[in-house]
């Protein structure tokens, strides 16, 4: 069942290494036969983690919000523009040398906009040796176009795949196998999670396969989407156990808003241009019932799905899409942190089982026109627990309520199931995931509202 993705020492590090390593001509780079770091692809140099020099997505905190400080868009700016620089023939063995520079771009990434413009710089065939250099850090850098990131982080998962299976070929100790064991399961799940469901496109547009794993799979087209939704799970939610479920609800929640895209004459429903995006996003490492009591992960959860907002907008500047998020239990003070912010806004939010923030009421959200649902469970003990400083559900936070309880859909005219407890909201034909698709389509008029099962059944006749 669903329940419920570094400090200033390694930002000087980025800094110095990058501007250093990168602005060396490659002439000089070569000749001195002695470049920074082993030639050498991206690889797995120890069980369950990258090579020395990499890192996983999104952990240190940044220096001064998404981009940091000017030190990491200028380290930027000298990597790509020193990729440019090189001759193209040079060019693999250029970036193997300095693969460790690369990754350190992950730690403390620069600002989406600032890698978008950057990227493209890069011509087609410099862009292409990238990817096979560097997936890891292509296919996790936000800014870099997504059909580009789905490539890279394909070709990632292949390699680690292949690598993992490598290495428990070799006869390690048993503690080692049954790390790598694990470690092929998840990227196994990951992998069908990928598979396409009736047509529609999946693209793997974050991976971190270390142990704890973080990935981001985008059920629709997010580069042409007119709607985009982005799941954000609670307590539980392991990548590596449960992102072909919440692949899954992504799936379930666009088969439904393409569905009353169509029924109800929404724009961006032809094959060429797809109405709607769902990211099943797990970017953060979701809580146990060991440190579910604390705001770290949370915050940590804020930080990743703040970068993961800015780079959709930042993508889609000239085109910007309807973004919504729906979030479930901690993952809904995760979001809640991210928004409160003041660096990013979207245009609606549903919480729901959620422990709440420090923000006391919609107007403190980065939320355009305080457009923020609120679905509240029966004999759901998180709901009204203010447990994290304030209750989205209660009447002062100014949220609109939304139904849960089970309802007759007054459009389809079909019987919703009830939600009870604090992990039934995101099962398939329920009145909660009914609306949460309305949500995602700028359609909250048709929202249902918190009554009991049986009036809003009474009143959708």
């Amino acid at each position: 069942m669903l329940v419920g993705f570094a400090a200033a020492s390694i930002v000087t590090s980025v800094v110095t290494g990058l501007a250093g390593a990168f602005i060396m001509p490659a002439e000089s780079a070569h000749a001195a036969g002695a470049p920074a770091a082993a030639p050498s692809s991206i690889g797995h140099d120890s069980i369950g983690q990258r090579s020395i020099g990499s890192a996983s997505i999104g952990d240190a905190p940044t220096s001064s919000g998404p981009g940091g400080a000017s030190g990491p868009r200028e380290s930027a700016a000298a990597v790509f523009s020193s990729i440019q620089a090189v001759d193209p023939a040079a060019l693999p063995g250029f970036l193997s040398a300095h693969t460790a520079d690369l990754d350190r771009l992950l730690v403390d990434p620069p600002a989406a906009a600032d890698v978008s413009q950057l990227w493209k710089l890069l011509d087609p065939a410099r862009q292409s040796e990238l990817v096979k250099v560097a997936p890891h850090v292509v296919g996790n850098l936000e800014g870099v176009p997504y059909g580009i990131r789905g490539k890279a982080n394909r070709l990632d998962l292949e390699r680690t795949i292949s690598s993992a299976e490598a290495r428990l070929r070799t006869g390690r100790g048993k503690a080692a196998r049954v790390v790598l064991k694990r470690q092929l399961t998840m990227l196994g799940n990951v992998k069908t999670a990928l598979a396409k469901k009736d047509g529609v496109s999946r693209t793997l547009v974050a991976l971190d396969p270390s142990d704890d794993a973080k990935a981001a799979i985008v059920v629709g087209d997010l580069r042409t989407a007119r709607y985009v939704s982005v799941l954000v799970p609670g307590m539980y939610m392991a990548a590596g156990e449960q992102i072909v479920g919440w692949s899954e609800v992504a799936q379930n929640l666009y088969d439904q808003q393409t569905g009353f895209l169509t029924r109800l004459g929404g724009t961006g429903t032809t094959k060429r241009t797809p109405g709607a995006a769902v990211v099943a996003w797990i970017g953060y490492q979701t809580p146990v019932l060991t440190n579910i009591g604390g705001r770290d992960l949370a915050q940590q959860g804020a930080d990743s799905l703040e970068r993961t907002l800015i780079g959709i907008q930042s993508l889609r500047a000239s085109n910007p899409p309807y973004l919504s998020v729906l979030a479930h239990s901690y993952g809904s003070t995760a979001a809640l942190l991210a928004l409160e912010r003041g660096t990013v806004t979207v245009d609606a939010l549903a919480l729901m089982g959620s422990p709440g923030s420090d923000a006391q009421s919609v107007n403190a959200l980065g939320v355009r026109g305080g457009n923020v649902f609120v679905g509240e469970a029966a004999m759901d003990p998180i709901v009204n627990s203010a447990f994290f400083g304030s209750d989205p559900g209660s009447p002062s936070y100014g949220a609109k309520r939304m139904g849960v309880g089970g309802a007759v859909d007054p459009i389809t005219h079909r019987a919703l199931a009830g939600s009870s407890g604090h992990n039934e909201y995101f099962t398939a034909g329920t009145e909660c995931m009914r609306n949460l698709a309305l949500i995602g389509i700028d359609r909250g008029d048709l929202v249902l509202g918190g009554g009991p099962a049986a009036t809003q059944a009474a009143s959708s006749r």
